[in-house]
Formats: C-alpha cells, structure tokens, sequence
C-alpha cells in the first residue's frame, strides 16, 4: 500500500470531520451548499481542475459517480448537459447534490439516485459520458470504512475501480466516453490491469501538478477505451 497516500487522505479526512455544520463554499465562481459528511470539494484543487477538464456532452447525457455535493452535476447541467444522472451510495451525499441542483434551477435535468455504483440504474439508462471522481487511495482488502466519509477516500482491494470498470459499458451509448478523477496517489498500475481485464485501456487526457497541504500532487483525468 502506498504510504504516502494514505497520510495524505488522512490528513485531508480529518479537516473533512471538522465540518459538523451545513455551510456554503465557493467553487468555479459560485455558491455551493455543503452537508457535513458529505466530501467537501473546496478543500482539494482536483475539484476545479476536473470540473474544467470534464468535455461536457452538450446536449447529450451524463452520469455521475460519487456525486458528493453534485458541484460536476451540476456544472454539466449548467454547460448544456440535458440529462444528468448522479448516484452516490452516502443518503447525505444525494440530499447535498439535490440541494445543489435546486440552488441552481437545474433540478429539472438532474435525476439524483442513491446507491452503489450503478445499482439505481435500470438496464435501459444509456450514457454519452460517465465519469466518476474516485476514492483513489487503496486500502488493504476487507478493511472496513467506520463511514461513508471514509468510503470516499479509501478503496479496499480496488473492488469499486474493479466494479466500475465491469459495469460502466452496460450504460453507455455507442461512441459513449467513460472517464476517472484520479492522482498519483493512486495505483496505477493496478487501475491498468482492472482496465484491461474488463476491456479497457486508460489514457491520461489531461494532467497538472499542484502543490496542496499533504505535499505535490499530481491530479489526473482518465479516459478509458476499448481495446
């Protein structure tokens, strides 16, 4: 397990339980609203950068992944997404996103669902994009998160990257993209054989380097292909 990885998730878990009151944060220039529990994006730079690097399908379909406070979510609905689909498995989590859309007058085009990866889904929803912001750090097989928080930081055994690269072709459209938030913190090389056992191929679209309270970090957005 990567040492480094898991004292910086750390670190950033514990400014995460500092937050015990709903409050608001400011993110790609507007207001957001924040439930405690509920992955706070102000306090990484990934959130921006993914949120910029995402290529939004204007008026095709999105589904998010872990949508935490739906600032992607919602920020694809706003850029001309319209339909968006994002699913957490935290109640908390899909109440914030909720809030989100309807502080935002997206509601209407944000369908919001609880749940494990694609279990809310039917065998029908199709996709022109999914994308997921990963709980990228790995953590030791069968160790249990004491919560959702900590489920949204640290992945046992890489099972939900193995569940998401299993299942997302099941929702995707022809020509559909399937795209990962991801980091140098993460295992890449384990990313890549999961990839290609459920045919796929990762491809680094875009990358930056950025300094952050748990040192330099290299921030990552993903696409996976078929081979």
């Amino acid at each position: 397990m990567n040492t480094r990885a898991r004292q910086a998730a750390g670190s950033l878990l514990a400014r995460h339980r500092e937050i015990t009151l709903r409050q608001n944060f400011r993110l790609l220039g507007l207001d957001w609203d924040l439930l405690p529990g509920v992955y706070a994006p102000h306090l990484s730079q990934s959130s921006a950068l993914y949120a910029e690097w995402i290529p939004y399908p204007v008026h095709g379909s999105l589904c998010e992944i872990g949508s935490g406070t739906g600032y992607v979510a919602v920020t694809a609905a706003l850029r001309g997404c319209d339909a968006v689909t994002a699913i957490d498995m935290s109640r908390a989590a899909a109440d914030n996103t909720r809030l989100n859309a309807e502080r935002h007058g997206v509601a209407d085009r944000v369908r919001v669902a609880c749940g494990d990866m694609f279990s809310p889904l039917s065998a029908d929803d199709r996709f022109d994009l999914i994308y997921w912001n990963s709980n990228f750090v790995e953590a030791p097989s069968g160790e249990a998160a004491a919560d959702d928080l900590e489920r949204a930081f640290f992945d046992p055994g890489y099972t939900a990257h193995d569940a998401f690269l299993r299942d997302a072709g099941e929702h995707l459209n022809p020509g559909g993209r399937l795209m990962l938030g991801f980091t140098d913190l993460g295992n890449a090389a384990l990313i890549g054989e999961l990839a290609a056992r459920h045919g796929w191929r990762p491809a680094v679209l875009r990358a930056a380097g950025c300094a952050a309270p748990e040192g330099k970090i290299n921030y990552q957005l993903v696409e996976f292909l078929r081979d």
